[in-house]
């Protein structure tokens, strides 16, 4: 392959199915719970918050699942996206390994959430849906979903966590853009909010407070829905058109990944690239490592307990099976809002839980450096939620390099970070500082936890 040569599909050849690893895995993921009686809830549980065929698809045990036509043709705006190879970060790195990233950041919103957002908001449409409610960390989502809702006619009311309401302007600007209230959360607006705030008027918020506040503003009205970012089967599910793309186009380069990476939080796109890699190590006994990437300050992955926890702060949500610091857990406040999320999905819990993929941890000035430079190599800012993914990319170029292995390593470039400036410019004054949770931290948190299991 030819150094200037890019990688791309036509639209042609942009998947038509999504693939649901679910098919695939021997041990399913454990059911969700009632919070009150601790039994298995059924789809019904779910009707007041979302629409009936997406709970189909989040319980859904088929191999493929159809996108929708009007769904596809919004993708196409700008789907596939294309896969580049970093010549100048391996240049940089003077590694022999090859290094790949497939760019998200082309979409509308600038990451890989619309691949998400559009088919949820479409569902919505389908069932007469004129208002729904979301949560977001960083803005990611909130943009994508403001995004997806203003095609669909739908109002959109956005909780987002308070630090990163006050770190990222532009964010909200682009969310009022596409049409969304956007309200920093922990607010007065809930009951949720309205406890955290008399117990913490200071509070940054957190992920899990959001959602609690989105959650509870949906199930008090019958005719609006609640829509989730990441963490849930069928948010997963959407995602993994990056990973079926990548491996087209990884299929003309001639190469095939030994290690596949990406950034987590709850855990969309890092199962959007990995699953349909994943599925030739479960079925065809590949031995592709997949990486999921979090920040050494909210490590559930690395340093959490598998337990049945809350997905929300307040306690509004079933219980779920999953890698947790705890529900009341509030991360620093870093700059990577995305991943400040105190748990992991239920279908990557149960994979890591059977070492079928691994995670590393990565401080927030480590992550940073990584950022920029890629910026300086391959010329493209990232977010840093993006960057850690970046980061373990290194570390393991440079392990290659110490092995002298031309290793083939895939990351995904989950979102630019023009919208991010302000983070950078700490960066460069030297303002930012790591943070890693201390285990007495840990323990006190995860202490607060009923143990179902």
């Amino acid at each position: 392959m030819s150094k200037e040569k890019k990688i791309y599909l036509n639209e042609r050849e942009m998947p038509t199915q999504w693939y649901n690893i679910v098919a695939d895995m021997v041990n399913k993921p454990l059911p969700p719970l009632h919070p009150g009686t601790k039994q298995p809830i059924g789809p019904e549980a779910l009707a007041p918050l979302f629409p009936m065929s997406l709970i189909q698809q989040e319980v859904s045990t088929d191999r493929w699942i159809d996108i929708p036509e009007e769904v596809q043709d919004l993708y196409k705006i700008w789907r596939p996206t294309p896969v580049h190879r970093a010549y100048n970060l391996e240049k940089a790195l003077d590694t022999p390994a090859r290094i790949y990233f497939k760019n998200e950041s082309v979409s509308p919103a600038g990451s890989h959430k619309p691949n998400t957002a559009i088919p949820q908001a479409y569902y919505n449409y389908k069932e007469g849906i004129k208002s729904m409610t979301t949560e977001t960390g960083a803005g990611q989502w909130g943009s994508a979903l403001s995004f997806a809702c203003q095609h669909f006619g739908i109002n959109l009311k956005v909780f987002m966590v308070k630090v990163s309401y006050e770190q990222k302007p532009y964010r909200k600007m682009l969310m009022n853009t596409w049409g969304a209230e956007v309200i920093p959360s922990p607010s007065m607006l809930t009951e949720a909010g309205r406890k955290i705030l008399s117990q913490n008027p200071n509070s940054p918020g957190s992920l899990g407070i959001a959602i609690s506040e989105a959650v509870e503003v949906a199930a008090k009205d019958e005719k609006t829905k609640y829509s989730l970012g990441s963490v849930l089967n069928h948010v997963l599910l959407h995602q993994t058109i990056i990973g079926l793309e990548a491996m087209k186009q990884m299929e003309m380069t001639g190469d095939y990944p030994d290690i596949v990476i990406a950034c987590f939080g709850g855990g969309s796109n890092f199962a959007g690239i990995t699953f349909p890699f994943l599925r030739f190590n479960i079925t065809q006994g590949k031995k592709t490592r997949m990486i999921a990437c979090e920040p050494a300050s909210c490590p559930k992955l690395t340093r959490g307990q598998f337990q049945y926890d809350f997905g929300d702060t307040a306690g509004l949500t079933p219980l779920i099976p999953m890698y947790t610091l705890g529900h009341n857990f509030v991360p620093d406040s870093i700059h990577a809002g995305g991943l400040r999320y105190h748990g992991a999905g239920a279908i990557v819990s149960q994979l890591l839980k059977d070492k079928l993929i691994e995670a590393q941890s990565v401080k927030q000035l480590e992550t940073f450096e990584a950022g920029v430079l890629f910026a300086r190599t391959e010329g493209i800012l990232p977010a840093p939620e993006t960057s850690h993914a970046i980061a373990v990319a290194i570390r393991e170029a440079k392990i290659a390099k110490q092995e002298g292995k031309a290793k083939t390593i895939l990351f995904n470039f989950s979102g630019h970070g023009y919208i991010d400036l302000s983070a950078y410019d700490q960066y460069f004054a030297g303002l930012l500082q790591d943070h890693e949770i201390t285990q007495e931290e840990i323990m006190k948190s995860l202490a607060q936890l009923e143990k179902v299991i």
